[in-house]
C-alpha cells in the first residue's frame, strides 16, 4: 500500500533530493578516480565554453555522472530524460547538482526532443543521452542521438562510468550502484564526426559505431547484452 502511495506521487518537492544530492557529492569525494582521455577531450571541453558536443552514456552508469563533474561543466549539460514519472525524479534530482533537462526521448516526442537540442546547443551546452532507454534493450543505442548529432553538424562521444565493485539492480538495464570502497573509472572515447544527409544505411552505419565505441568505453562484453 505505501509503494502504490508513492508510486502515485508525480513529484516530489524539490527539498527532498537536497540530502540524498549533498550525500552523491561527499561519497564521490572518497572514490578514487582515474580518468582515461587519450584524446584529451575533456581539457578541451572544460577550456572551451564554445564547443558543444552530444554525449552518450549506458542507462545504468548514470549515478555518478552528476557529482563527476565540476559544477561549471554541470551547468553547460542538458540531459534528455523520459517524459514518465521516473523521469521527473531523474530530473529534480539532476537539478539539484545543477544540470538542466530536456524532457521526452529521441524516439519518442523526437520533434520536440530535436528542437530543445537545437536551442540547447546554440545556447553552449551538451546534451547527454542514455541511449538504450527508457526501457533497453541495454547496451543497444537507438538511432536518435545519431540523427541529431548529423542534423546539428556536431561530435558525439561515448562515456564510460565504471567502478571496480558495485551491486547490480534487478532491472532491465542492470543498475549498478558502486560499492563504499570500489575505484571509479571514467573512460571518454574519441570524437565521432556524423556526416550530413544520412541515408538510412549510413544511418546504421553510424549508429553502430557509436554503439561500439560506447560499449567499449563501458568495458562491455557481447555476453553482457540483452
Amino acid at each position: 500500500m505505501i509503494k502504490k502511495y508513492f508510486r502515485e506521487i508525480k513529484k516530489f518537492p524539490d527539498w527532498i533530493y537536497w540530502f540524498p544530492a549533498k550525500f552523491m557529492l561527499c561519497w564521490r569525494k572518497l572514490m578514487p578516480v582515474t580518468i582515461v582521455d587519450p584524446n584529451g577531450l575533456l581539457e578541451e571541453y572544460r577550456h572551451a565554453p564554445q564547443r558543444v558536443c552530444i554525449v552518450n552514456i549506458w542507462h545504468n552508469r548514470l549515478l555518478m555522472l552528476p557529482p563527476l563533474f565540476e559544477r561549471p561543466l554541470r551547468e553547460r549539460t542538458v540531459a534528455v530524460i523520459s517524459a514518465s514519472r521516473d523521469g521527473q525524479y531523474i530530473a529534480d534530482f539532476a537539478a539539484q547538482f545543477g544540470a538542466k533537462s530536456i524532457r521526452g526521448s529521441s524516439t519518442r516526442q523526437g520533434v520536440k526532443v530535436l528542437h530543445d537540442a537545437i536551442r540547447t546547443i546554440k545556447g553552449g551546452c551538451m546534451v547527454v543521452f542514455t541511449p538504450d532507454g527508457p526501457r533497453g534493450p541495454r547496451y543497444h543505442m537507438s538511432k536518435g542521438p545519431i540523427h541529431i548529432a548529423s542534423q546539428l553538424g556536431i561530435p558525439v562521444v561515448a562515456l564510460g562510468i565504471n567502478y571496480s565493485a558495485y551491486w547490480g539492480v534487478r532491472s532491465w538495464d542492470g543498475f549498478r550502484i558502486p560499492k563504499p570502497w570500489a575505484k571509479l573509472t571514467l573512460i571518454i572515447g574519441k570524437e565521432l564526426h556524423i556526416p550530413a544527409n544520412l541515408t538510412a544505411d549510413e544511418l546504421e552505419h553510424w549508429r553502430q559505431e557509436a554503439e561500439d565505441e560506447l560499449n567499449r568505453a563501458s568495458l562491455v562484453e557481447p555476453k553482457d547484452y540483452l
